[in-house]
């Protein structure tokens, strides 16, 4: 599970050109929208387009995706409940 959130954290930084920011940067439990990471709702439909793309999850539920992109613990867990590749 942590392979798989370093691995998460990095395509987050890749897919949203956060530059200067690392991996460690990123707090597996920390909110990725408003106060954590201060991700926005364009920032969320890139987040759909990596999973979709990397790992076989689509997301139709716009309720589920808030739950799905809350922190990457919760992106971690759902990949692996989900993943289709």
């Amino acid at each position: 599970m942590e392979e798989l959130k370093n691995t998460l954290k990095q395509q987050i930084i890749e897919s949203l050109n956060l530059e200067g920011m690392k991996p460690e940067d990123i707090e597996d439990s920390a909110p990725l929208f408003g106060e954590g990471l201060g991700l926005d709702s364009i920032d969320s439909l890139e987040l759909m387009v990596l999973l979709e793309r990397n790992y076989g999850i689509k997301i139709e539920d716009a309720r589920e995706g808030r739950k799905v992109l809350e922190s990457v613990d919760a992106m971690a867990a759902y990949i692996q409940a989900n993943r289709k590749i």
